[in-house]
């Protein structure tokens, strides 16, 4: 098990750990009952807080970020020499999670994408798990939440006996749900995104050989290239140019440095 604590990539903490790290530190919470904030941040992500502060200042408060691609694992181990062999890919981490809960009987909430989505999750999910319990689910609304559907949604997750919710709203809407539902929920809170469509059989992954090189964005963005093209083609290369600067030491941000959201609307 690895889990070497936080390391800044771009003024974004990120943790070095492994799979096994992560479940063992998501399962503990869901045991005691605390609340934890989980994403899993591949370049995208990452660079949403690189230049969004006030949405850094989010990221920096998450409990724990794992390497969710191979580029962000690369400047963990060019950056801070943490020799992460693997990433800690959000589709499997989200398996590896919901094993694990089914071992130990945590019962699990799904909470975003619509009803159909929801059904053919939960469906490949036991079928998979046979042990996993699912204490509930909630369609996304696919709007702002107002102050009372939040304490709402809050009670319901809380009420259903679930020990672990995923959260499937897509970056960076994932994130800002569970960096504001933090006080409210009593629970892991795993930012998954696209692990719903995949896992529910919706949208295919990349080949093996693609995401082991680091090109799953290529694989992504042949596939939906008006919605993709300037997240990759744009956020991609200016990734790589200031990490370059970072490692040699010509730039940095200072993570301590954000600017706290000044009006919170969750999205859900």
């Amino acid at each position: 098990m690895i889990d070497h604590g936080k390391h800044s990539i771009l003024g974004v903490r990120v943790d070095a750990v492994d799979y096994q790290g992560a479940v063992h530190r998501i399962a503990e919470a869901a045991h005691q009952g605390e609340s934890m904030a989980i994403s899993a941040l591949a370049v995208h992500g990452l660079m949403t807080g690189v230049l969004d502060r006030s949405h850094r200042h989010r990221l920096n408060r998450f409990e724990l970020i794992v390497p969710d691609g191979h580029p962000v694992r690369w400047a963990l181990n060019w950056l801070h020499k943490t020799k992460l062999a693997d990433r800690v890919y959000g589709p499997n981490l989200m398996l590896e999670v919901c094993k694990n809960a089914a071992e130990q009987g945590l019962p699990i909430f799904l909470f975003g994408g619509d009803q159909a989505l929801l059904g053919d999750l939960e469906s490949r999910l036991t079928e998979q798990f046979p042990q996993l319990q699912i204490a509930g689910k909630r369609a996304s609304k696919f709007r702002t939440l107002s102050e009372d559907e939040q304490q709402e949604l809050a009670k319901e997750i809380n009420q259903s006996g679930a020990r672990i919710l995923f959260v499937g709203l897509g970056c960076p809407r994932q994130e800002v749900f569970a960096y504001e539902m933090k006080e409210r929920i009593a629970m892991p809170m795993l930012a998954v995104g696209a692990a719903f469509n995949f896992h529910a059989g919706q949208l295919s992954q990349a080949p093996t050989w693609m995401q082991d090189r680091g090109l799953e964005w290529l694989y992504r963005l042949s596939k939906e290239p008006r919605r993709l093209w300037r997240r990759y083609l744009y956020l991609n290369p200016l990734y790589l140019s200031l990490l370059g600067l970072q490692l040699l030491r010509i730039y940095s941000i200072d993570p301590d440095i954000n600017d706290p959201p000044a009006v919170e609307m969750s999205y859900g």
